[in-house]
């Protein structure tokens, strides 16, 4: 005769709505508590806590007064509930961010040199490791690229400061309400006509560097730039005479090259274009900051290319 082996009955399955009913029990005190809690009416409470019990198959509640308290066994399953639900709502969390790189999408708003040096790096990197995502681009100066993240048109804004004495004032105001990455220190360059450059020693302070062309015109960028401008040259002691403005850093390259004046350009405008017949002098320590903005947490894709962006910054 062949023998008989007893085989267990299968583990109960613990439905994740009971549990998440008796983690409200044990956290609220009381069943009406914890209907309140769930937004649930107080029978359909009983009832998940009476199915629970049968698949636990032990008491889980016990009648005390005109109330309840959790056996050894309530009290047990009700704290790792809470892990389970907590774990469970990790994994979602999880998908969720995952289903948004796969099909999400990101807009930028950057100034012009960094759309021209470091968004087509960022970009790359992003659609190497996410194919799916997509990225919207617009061309904005910081003001502008700030007010479309404030009004919610971008998801993330690529901005730069300069390192002026105020700075930390300004920024403190300015950049109140963003999650701020640092994305790259960039140094900013005095531009100078190549057959006609002061000789400076590489070590010399900015303030001897601009003061050997104090004398000469020059050629003012943005608002932000001129201001910069302006603020390095009364640092150095002199008012410079500027004679030309345009954001376009070709333009000032070109107007440099043809003896128009000199001008100060920082490392990503020359990164971006480079004319043949200038010559870029590095001032020591003075360079402007970029940063990555965004609102609050954001989404996948949005940090996703911020991280890239960052990434792009350290090459």
């Amino acid at each position: 005769m062949g023998s008989v082996t007893d085989t267990p009955p299968p583990a109960a399955q613990l439905d994740l709505t009971r549990l998440r009913v008796l983690a409200a029990v044990a956290r609220t005190g009381s069943v009406t508590a914890a209907a309140r809690e769930l937004h649930y009416a107080q029978p359909s409470v009983s009832h998940h806590l009476a199915r629970l019990e049968a698949e636990a198959g032990l008491p889980l509640l016990e009648r005390v007064g005109r109330g309840v308290r959790l056996t050894e066994a309530g009290r047990l399953l009700a704290d790792r509930a809470e892990e389970i639900i907590g774990r469970v709502e990790s994994v979602q969390r999880e998908l969720d961010a995952l289903a948004g790189l796969r099909a999400g999408r990101a807009r930028l708003a950057a100034f012009p040199s960094a759309l021209a040096t470091l968004v087509p790096a960022a970009v790359t990197r992003l659609r190497t490791a996410h194919p799916g995502l997509g990225v919207g681009l617009v061309e904005a100066e910081p003001p502008e690229a700030l007010a479309a993240l404030r009004a919610g048109e971008v998801d993330v804004a690529l901005v730069f400061e300069h390192d002026a004495p105020d700075r930390t004032e300004r920024r403190a105001d300015e950049l109140a309400g963003f999650e701020v990455t640092e994305v790259l220190d960039d140094v900013v360059h005095l531009v100078t006509p190549a057959d006609g450059a002061p000789e400076v020693a590489a070590t010399a302070r900015p303030a001897t560097v601009l003061r050997a062309v104090r004398s000469q015109t020059w050629i003012a960028g943005c608002e932000r730039c001129r201001a910069d401008l302006v603020g390095r040259c009364a640092t150095a002691g002199f008012a410079p005479r500027i004679a030309y403005e345009t954001d376009d850093y070709v333009a000032v390259q070109a107007l440099v090259a043809a003896g128009a004046g000199v001008s100060l350009l920082p490392g990503l405008a020359l990164r971006a274009h480079r004319h043949p017949d200038v010559r870029a002098t590095p001032l020591p320590g003075a360079v402007r900051r970029v940063l990555a903005l965004t609102v609050g947490a954001p989404a996948p894709p949005a940090r996703a290319l911020v991280s890239h962006l960052a990434a792009a910054g350290t090459a």
